[in-house]
């Protein structure tokens, strides 16, 4: 994938493939049955859609960052180094399935079918947007997504309450939500997922654990106690590599299987890491807090890059000429990405808020 000096961080501008790393990434396709029969159900279509989603989420992030830096938003909140636990994620669905995605998990509104372009309207508040312009957090329910929420860990609860409405309806679908190694302490987690494990509720909840809490890094004591998760509250737990959307697609599929069989909810604990800061604000801070070893380490697990360089080594998946294909690919959805933000910039002049939409669309007791 081409990188963006202003916007990539250093570790993705030097990004070359690893002889090791990629070795690992095909020994983990390799030895896990699993993996195998997630690209036997992606198939070509499949493989190609999360190539696209990877570039869709990594391009969504450039564009926000170049408004940052060029006086368009203060700030942004992005998800760079960590896309592949959103795709891999969405792909594993099926249509009727409802998500709750946090808000750097954004690619998961559009990969659901939420027009891209409602990501940007709602970062630029205009009268358009699916918020009306009140609030850059936004769903759609018709694309089974459920808005997110700056409180991280709040939406396990929300998510748990879906989860039992398709049980009692007797309907075969589930409900997933992200959330933070850092929010797994709060009570909205505990209260949510206490609640979906004594109803058996076909919920799956993934931790992405990136090493830090906002500002505070994580201590290796705390991921002891997230590998124990799942146990604590008597449910099944699945770990995967988050930076590999394959082994994503695997986790999330085997625990939507497990959802259906009447034995959930799932704890998926990912592996990532964010090669920034909480917001874009911070991204100085962000460096200071972790070694550079630990950005050189998950630099060189770019989840776009690696993924690449395993469809070139495994061309026949996607029907030959891999090189071809995937500049092609990275080329149309750069397009759509660039197309969607500058129709967004036009509703920022054209479809100012209406001060009288502030009072629709709610409720008061």
């Amino acid at each position: 994938m081409k990188r963006y000096a202003p916007y990539d961080p250093p570790e993705y501008m030097e990004w070359t493939p690893d002889p090791e790393v990629i070795a690992e990434y095909q020994a983990l396709i390799t030895n896990s049955p699993g993996i195998g029969r997630s690209i036997e159900r992606l198939g070509p279509s499949g493989l190609e859609a999360l190539h696209r989603g990877l570039v869709r989420n990594r391009m969504h992030d450039v564009a926000l960052k170049r408004w940052v830096r060029t006086g368009v938003l203060t700030k942004a909140w992005l998800g760079c180094g960590e896309e592949a636990s959103t795709v891999g994620a969405v792909y594993a669905l099926d249509t009727l399935d409802v998500v709750g995605p946090m808000i750097r998990n954004a690619a998961a509104t559009f990969e659901r079918g939420i027009p891209l372009e409602e990501s940007f309207l709602a970062y630029l508040a205009t009268g358009d947007s699916l918020t009306k312009g009140r609030d850059l957090h936004f769903g759609d329910l018709a694309h089974g997504v459920v808005s997110p929420i700056s409180h991280v860990g709040d939406l396990v609860p929300v998510l748990a309450g879906f989860a039992l409405a398709f049980q009692l309806r007797g309907e075969n679908r589930v409900a997933l939500t992200w959330t933070g190694e850092g929010a797994t302490r709060t009570g909205a987690v505990h209260e949510g997922l206490s609640l979906a494990a004594a109803r058996h509720a076909p919920l799956i909840v993934i931790v992405q654990d990136n090493s830090v809490a906002l500002g505070t890094a994580r201590s290796d004591r705390f991921r002891a106690a997230l590998e124990g998760m799942a146990g604590g509250y008597g449910i099944p737990g699945i770990e995967c590599d988050g930076n590999h959307v394959l082994d994503v697609h695997r986790a999330i599929s085997e625990a939507r299987e497990i959802c259906r069989k009447g034995e959930g909810p799932v704890v998926v604990l990912t592996r990532t890491f964010r090669l920034g800061g909480h917001a874009t604000h911070d991204e100085a801070e962000a460096r200071q807090i972790f070694d550079a070893d630990l950005f050189s380490y998950w630099g060189k697990r770019d989840p776009i890059g690696c993924y690449e360089e395993f469809l070139k080594g495994n061309p026949h998946l996607i029907g030959g000429d891999a090189e071809k294909k995937l500049a092609r690919w990275e080329a149309e959805v750069s397009c759509e990405v660039e197309a969607a933000a500058e129709r967004a910039l036009q509703s920022r002049t054209l479809a100012l808020p209406d001060p009288e939409a502030l009072l629709r669309d709610v409720f008061s007791g």
